[in-house]
């Protein structure tokens, strides 16, 4: 076990210093496993926002002039020196997210090779010229959008914030994060590679606050020309209704309830193993978690013994003890809204096969949860749950199971499982998701881009498609004279 000692200073970074907020306000960063204070997370003004994105606004004339081969140059140091202090990033994550340490370690390492991917996509954001009559030449370029207001999560302490800092930095933009006032170290670690990669001042700036004032204040900011925001579609749909009062676009990237079908010729057991996996990682903490089980009839109880027998294998505690496989929740809210959830689903006739309330320990931990005949107007069948539980309903035809699967506003995540060519086809067409994967349960990829329609957001995050909301379109056309 470490002690707080471990756990860095947090601070803001605004204009390449490290700073106070201006009015000396902070908030505690607790850590989830023991309920320990592990430090205190400064609170921004709004002298200090104006500061950060007048500080954005000049990094911003100075990186897009930058040649791609040095920006390029930079954010692959950054990677490297990411990768070199990815066990202390990733204790860091454990000690204020909660997640096992071989989980937050590898984030730490993921995100590195996304930062990598995208500094290297940025050189492939070609333009085109077009032909037209004689004497003109008309072209297309594309150019950084500007400097860029950036908002995200605690659930992905460096997942979150380097999808937005990769694919900004990359693109030629400059950016103002606010990152989680729960998660603040592990933010603090990747803008430290940042600074020790000779990122100039002003081109990364990081800031903490009270959440709807600091958005508030930086979307209206003259500065800020494109809106980035990972998390619930509530606070999304305020965001992007902000970010519309001022003409400005917006990436959002939101909640979801992802539907998992199990067809009646996929292999329950192999069905099952799989899905739990996923559905436990990072406690259920995941907008694209599997979190409404659809399973055939015929194959329910089997399926639903796996899962069972795979849900009581896993290994709660704290994140940074050997052999734990799932950590606490965030917070007592998410503790309180499990209990809710699984009190509605029973009332409404539902069976826990397994979990169902929090453990008698400190910390914000919740038992792996199974529940089977859940109703279809239970409260679990419609809200996120954003943690470990598992509804498991029955179907009988595929037609119902897509039914179900569809009925909910969001649409960012779902999987199926089948042997058929012709049902994956089905689903691939089917399925109102911004992100399906068929036969496993399988998380994003730098290489491909993630996001979500109806209520789950719109903008996609990775793959060549990630840097399109920090690009802007230009047409050029020149008359050519002697």
């Amino acid at each position: 076990m470490t002690t707080p000692d471990d756990y860095p200073a947090i601070r803001m970074y605004i204009a390449g210093t490290w700073c106070e907020g201006g009015a000396g306000a902070t908030v505690p960063v607790v850590n989830p496993a023991t309920e320990e204070v592990l430090g205190h997370v400064p609170l921004a003004t709004t002298a200090d926002l104006d500061r950060a994105a007048e500080a954005a606004a000049a990094g911003f004339a100075l990186w897009r002039d930058t040649p791609i081969a040095e920006r390029t140059a930079i954010l692959h140091h950054a990677a490297d020196l990411l990768v070199s202090r990815a066990d202390r990033v990733g204790r860091t994550m454990t000690r204020e997210q909660g997640k096992p340490l071989r989980e937050a370690v590898g984030e730490a390492g993921r995100v590195a090779g996304a930062l990598r991917w995208d500094a290297d996509d940025a050189r492939r954001a070609y333009g085109r010229v077009i032909p037209t009559e004689s004497g003109t030449l008309l072209s297309v370029r594309r150019q950084p959008i500007g400097p860029v207001a950036a908002f995200t999560p605690w659930n992905f302490p460096a997942g979150s914030p380097m999808r937005k800092i990769a694919a900004a930095l990359s693109a030629g933009c400059s950016l103002v994060i606010k990152a989680s006032e729960e998660t603040p170290g592990t933010a603090v670690e990747l803008v430290r590679c940042f600074e020790d990669a000779g990122l100039p001042a002003g081109v990364l700036n990081l800031v903490f606050g009270e959440p709807a004032e600091v958005s508030a204040h930086l979307i209206a900011h003259p500065a800020t020309r494109l809106i980035a925001f990972t998390g619930s579609v509530p606070v999304g749909k305020l965001l992007a209704a902000a970010a519309g009062a001022e003409m400005k676009p917006s990436l959002m990237e939101l909640g979801g309830h992802a539907p998992v079908i199990v067809c009646a010729d996929a292999d329950p057991v192999t069905a099952a193993r799989r899905a739990a996996a996923a559905k436990f990682a990072n406690a259920g903490q995941v907008c694209t978690s599997p979190s409404r089980f659809l399973v055939h009839e015929s194959i329910v109880e089997e399926f639903t013994e796996e899962f069972v027998r795979a849900a009581e294998a896993v290994v709660v505690g704290d994140g940074l003890d050997q052999g734990v496989t799932m950590g606490p929740l965030a917070n007592e809210r998410r503790l309180s809204a499990m209990e809710a959830l699984t009190a509605d689903a029973v009332a409404k006739g539902a069976k826990i096969r397994t979990g169902g309330e929090r453990l008698d320990r400190a910390g914000y931990f919740f038992a792996p949860t199974v529940l089977t005949d859940v109703a279809e107007d239970a409260a679990l069948m419609s809200d996120e749950p954003f943690g470990p539980l598992a509804p498991i309903v029955a179907f009988r035809e595929l037609d119902e199971a897509l039914r179900i699967a569809n009925s909910l506003p969001y649409g960012l995540a779902a999987y199926g499982f089948t042997r058929s060519a012709a049902t994956a086809e089905r689903l691939t067409r089917e399925f109102e998701a911004g992100i399906l994967s068929l036969n496993h349960c399988g998380g994003s990829t730098h290489e491909a881009p993630s996001g979500g329609v109806k209520s789950s957001g719109y903008g996609r995050e990775g793959g060549p498609e990630g840097l399109d909301a920090y690009l802007v379109t230009k047409r050029v056309s020149h008359l050519l004279t002697d």
